[in-house]
């Protein structure tokens, strides 16, 4: 009961989630206790441990298959495999589940914003307890990048799975046509790429063919794939929080807001909402996205269309290395297991090699893993897909989001500052990012009282 009253306290519409929170408590309760009965044992004799995976169509396959393969082997626990019931986020029926005690044994969708508050609620085992945690991850993930998924007491809690590094689609033919010979790699080339690419094709006056666009709406999670994304690399991978302090009103940021500033003003992406995928139908140059968008593509574009990838542009002065926005995704093991060390044992074996290729194969997303695209073991398939080797080799240079219980409020606090100062001009960017920032530790300093 304390952890729904902090719940129903730390919210702005807190009412209506506690209410819809309980009612998915209540949902649980019923339809997992069966399961908690059964993972004491099976027809086989061997314990049985519950495994939920995303609700998406090619995960589901993938974990569908990855377990079928673990259970005919020789281990001690067999697994049975749920995609996560279904809600508003996924993050939602994980707190709502670790609030009633009826948390799987491990989840593979674990999204490392909200890392914290399951963390605080005492939900996940923490994971460096295990003897063989530090090597099994530093052989597979680069230790900087590692780092990034520490807990903010310094343990780990989540096992590095996936990312779906953010890259700038772009079609060919259009650029062709613009007389555009070198991909835009800082903030003036890509202005400069933006002046030549939209146009009034057919001459009646209005705008039919853009630069690009972006959802203009309000909504926190939108910022990730243009503020957020522009400002990672644009920092040299910094994210939003360093430790407890908040570190983004910065040069980065006053960057990016002005280089979005300029794009709508210059109409180089329109403030409209469109239906439909208007790059496919060729009136967008570019699309910020991620690899998950070649099998999309493939699937629905016309005869002859051209399309390939470059990283995000960053500011003239920028120097090093190009890092982007990462959208990871990760594994957990649930405070609830009675069988920590065989749910663990299973946990390795979904960032196996194997699992690994079948993750690329199957759902068109990269593992995180060293020298993905030099390795032998998967080099079959990256020299049938030359797209994904450029995301495999991004994937290094990728940045999550800081796992803070206020995270989704920050963001909403900048995604109103964007809208006020890249869409509508009505501040500067340092005004804008700086408004930001302080609404943003009120929020802050309003969650941690209670």
């Amino acid at each position: 009961m304390l952890f729904l009253n902090q719940l129903f306290r730390s919210r702005g519409n807190g009412y209506i989630r506690h209410f819809i929170l309980v009612m998915i408590i209540a949902g649980f309760t019923s339809s997992c206790s069966n399961d908690k009965e059964a993972s004491t044992g099976s027809k086989t004799g061997k314990t049985i441990i519950t495994y939920w995976c995303s609700s998406n169509a090619h995960e589901i396959a993938l974990a569908r298959e990855l377990v079928e393969a673990w259970n005919k082997g020789d281990h001690p626990v067999q697994v049975k495999m749920q995609p996560i019931p279904a809600s508003q986020s996924s993050e939602e029926v994980l707190l709502a589940a670790i609030a009633g005690g009826t948390t799987p044994d491990i989840c593979s969708n674990m999204w490392p914003g909200a890392m914290d508050e399951f963390v605080n609620a005492g939900g996940l085992v923490r994971l460096d307890q295990f003897p063989d945690f530090y090597d099994y991850n530093i052989e597979r993930v680069p230790e900087v990048l590692m780092e990034t998924f520490a807990a903010s007491d310094g343990h780990y809690y989540q096992l590095p799975w996936k990312t779906n590094p953010t890259m700038i689609m772009y079609n060919k033919r259009m650029f062709r046509d613009a007389g555009i010979e070198e991909l835009p790699r800082t903030y003036s080339e890509f202005l400069e790429a933006g002046a030549k690419l939209t146009q009034d094709r057919d001459g009646d006056g209005h705008i039919d063919q853009w630069l690009g666009y972006r959802n203009i709406k309000p909504i926190w999670w939108q910022r990730f794939f243009d503020y957020y994304t522009f400002y990672v690399a644009a920092s040299g991978g910094l994210t939003l929080f360093d430790g407890d302090e908040l570190v983004f009103e910065n040069e980065a940021s006053i960057a990016v807001f002005e280089l979005f500033r300029q794009i709508y003003k210059n109409g180089y992406f329109p403030i409209t909402e469109f239906t439909g995928d208007q790059f496919i139908q060729g009136n967008l140059a570019i699309s910020i996205t991620g690899p998950y968008a070649i099998s999309h593509v493939e699937k629905f574009k016309p005869e002859g269309f051209e399309y390939d990838f470059f990283p995000v542009p960053v500011p003239d002065d920028h120097e090093g290395l190009l890092y982007t926005y990462g959208d990871h995704k990760n594994i957990a093991i649930f405070s609830t297991t009675e069988h920590p060390e065989e749910t663990w044992e299973f946990a390795k074996y979904l960032i196996s090699k194997q699992a690994d290729l079948r993750l690329l194969e199957l759902c068109s997303q990269i593992p995180i893993r060293k020298d993905l695209s030099i390795d032998p073991y998967f080099s079959e398939y990256f020299n049938q897909r030359t797209m994904m080797t450029k995301f495999a080799e991004q994937a290094i240079l990728t940045r999550g989001v800081d796992g803070a219980a206020e995270l989704k409020e920050i963001f909403d606090a900048i995604s109103q500052e964007f809208e006020a100062c890249a869409i509508f001009d009505a501040r500067t960017p340092t005004e804008s990012i700086h408004r930001a920032v302080e609404r943003s530790k009120v929020i802050i300093e309003w969650n941690r009282a209670k």
